[in-house]
């Protein structure tokens, strides 16, 4: 665990909202590591999404009061976004940590990496510009190992209708020197894993869901202070 307590601030994808990460939240914070969510939704829904995301982000971070060291923690389609996020903070930040989620692409659009099949398929699903709910993109639905069903239901209406625009958009170019970890839940992150592995990344696997953060969040909370101990 960390010598001290760090603040965590907490990224979700962009495709879902903040009910995917507040169990974690409060993992965190139960282990007497302070933890910040931010709801990002308002910022997803008009192009330019990456543009509009950060500003939004910057903006609400300012309005925080953060002590102690700082890191961000981005889960699933955050992970890309992280440096960029960190560069728009006025506080600095000591590290980050992806859990199952892709590594950074400067300059890339999500289109750039994944199969093109795969990009065909979400824009053929898509209607008057916009994409299906994360949930909707996938059979079975990956919602189904959410038990709870009132957390369920809220993940699923809180998923937003992101602009097809946003898939082809370039990511910041921002690199990321700083220290870096990864905490990798679920088969398909298994390259994304390896690769942060092959950087001299610490890195912690669980047997688990790539939405554990929400439905077993205590494990997440305690493999993410694990990869902190080691880069802070």
């Amino acid at each position: 665990m960390p010598a001290s307590p760090v603040t965590a601030v907490l990224v979700h994808s962009p495709f879902l909202g903040p009910a995917s990460l507040r169990p974690l939240a409060d993992a965190l914070a139960s282990l007497g590591h302070p933890a910040v969510l931010l709801d990002l939704r308002p910022s997803v829904v008009t192009p330019p999404v990456h543009q509009v995301l950060l500003g939004a982000f910057a903006d609400a971070m300012s309005e925080e009061l953060l002590d102690g060291s700082v890191v961000l923690i981005g889960h699933s389609g955050a992970g890309p976004l992280l440096p960029g996020f960190a560069d728009a903070l006025e506080e600095g930040v000591a590290g980050l940590v992806f859990v199952d989620a892709g590594l950074p692409t400067p300059g890339r659009a999500w289109r750039d990496t994944v199969p093109a099949s795969l990009y065909s398929e979400l824009r053929a699903m898509s209607r008057e510009g916009q994409l299906p709910r994360w949930q909707r993109w996938f059979s079975p639905d990956p919602l189904s190992v959410v038990a709870d069903p009132a957390l369920r239901a809220e993940i699923a209406d809180e998923a937003p209708e992101v602009p097809v625009a946003f898939l082809k958009e370039e990511r910041p170019e921002v690199e990321w020197t700083g220290p870096a970890g990864y905490v990798q839940l679920s088969p398909p992150y298994d390259a994304d894993a390896a690769a942060a592995q092959a950087q001299g990344w610490p890195i912690r696997r669980l047997a688990t869901h790539h939405l554990a953060p929400a439905t077993d969040p205590a494990p997440v909370a305690r493999a993410i202070l694990e990869v902190l101990a080691q880069l802070l």
